[in-house]
């Protein structure tokens, strides 16, 4: 989720400086929602973007994290050769690999195109070897070097700035009755999940930070992704019952973080998104370094320990430097940005 949201303003500037051209995505289906909706509120206007599907032409699936499970089946191969007949079928001129993984390395070769950019130094190194064009990067910031690898196929000079995401409209219908238009109380939505365990701030921290947001007559909201049920009930049990648990689809994530007014998270795809639709963060950091991964584009406060070193190693237990950080620092954070400041 992240990748993509990190992708999104490169691909968003190069959409808006060539118009005219087709531009597909190759996703997991699990992720769809980024990049179109499943619903929409009206026709799309003839030379306006359709706001359900704002960025992209079309959209190619490739369920790669279901591959992993069982490389060598019948249906994964089935499903890896359809996928390359698809790919092939369209004839690209130019193949960007935003990720740079070795699996969207190889996707990119079963284009067939005989122009495939990336990164000169990718997160996964042997994927460079499946580029045509290698782009050495001078951007601190991913959001910023997927632009300068954007500008290589036609010589731009982009720009990173906020990206197009897709209104769903039954999505946004759910999202008024969480939070009403009319609604006069400030909204925080909290994401107390992360990736892997090293990220993951303690819940009964979150929880604090919850319960004297809510005492202040805060509407808090607490995003429960998949697995998290049990986090976010702690926190609804910690708060008495006056924080909510969203179980929501990520179309609903979206269009109820279109509503808020401040995000607090980890390093997670939730933080990012919020940052992608331009809502104030908190960000709570540990072994990843918010220089190149933290937020963009928005007003944000992101607390990070000095003893906190970079290591992206799945460790099951907190980070050490995270642990440092109590939820005083949190809620002084997020009160200077409900204030309308910014550290």
């Amino acid at each position: 989720m992240g990748d993509i949201l990190h992708a999104l303003p490169a691909v968003t500037a190069l959409r808006e400086a060539h118009p005219g051209w087709t531009i597909d995505w190759v996703v997991e289906p699990r992720w769809r929602a980024l990049l179109s909706a499943e619903t929409e509120s009206e026709a799309p206007s003839p030379g306006k973007p359709n706001p359900a599907r704002p960025l992209v032409d079309h959209l190619h699936f490739a369920a790669t994290r279901d591959w992993r499970k069982q490389p060598f089946s019948a249906a994964t191969l089935k499903a890896v050769r359809t996928l390359r007949r698809e790919l092939k079928s369209c004839d690209y001129d130019v193949v960007l690999d935003l990720q740079g993984a070795i699996r969207s390395s190889v996707i990119s070769t079963m284009t067939g195109c005989r122009r495939i950019i990336g990164e000169d130094a990718p997160r996964e190194r042997a994927a460079r070897w499946l580029y045509h064009e290698r782009v050495p990067t001078r951007g601190a910031h991913v959001i910023e070097q997927d632009a300068e690898l954007a500008s290589a196929i036609a010589g731009d000079e982009l720009a990173p700035g906020p990206p197009l995401l897709p209104v769903d409209a039954a999505a946004e219908c759910w999202a008024d009755t969480i939070l009403p238009p009319n609604n006069d109380k400030p909204a925080v939505l909290i994401n107390p999940g992360a990736g892997w365990g090293a990220k993951r701030w303690p819940i009964e921290r979150y929880a604090a930070v919850a319960a004297s947001l809510t005492s202040r007559g805060v509407r808090v909201l607490i995003n429960a992704g998949p697995g998290e049920d049990t986090l976010a009930a702690s926190i609804v049990q910690e708060t008495r019952g006056a924080a909510l648990s969203l179980n929501c689809s990520l179309d609903q994530l979206i269009a109820v973080t279109r509503r808020i007014h401040l995000a607090i998270a980890g390093d997670t795809g939730p933080l990012h998104l919020a940052c992608a639709l331009q809502k104030p963060v908190v960000g709570i950091f540990g072994p990843t370094d918010p220089s190149s991964n933290g937020p963009y584009g928005c007003r944000f406060n992101v607390l990070r320990s000095p003893q906190s070193i970079r290591d992206h190693t799945r460790n099951e237990a907190p980070e050490a430097g995270l642990l440092t950080i109590q939820p005083d620092a949190v809620l002084a954070a997020a009160d200077q940005l409900l204030a309308g400041e910014a550290a």
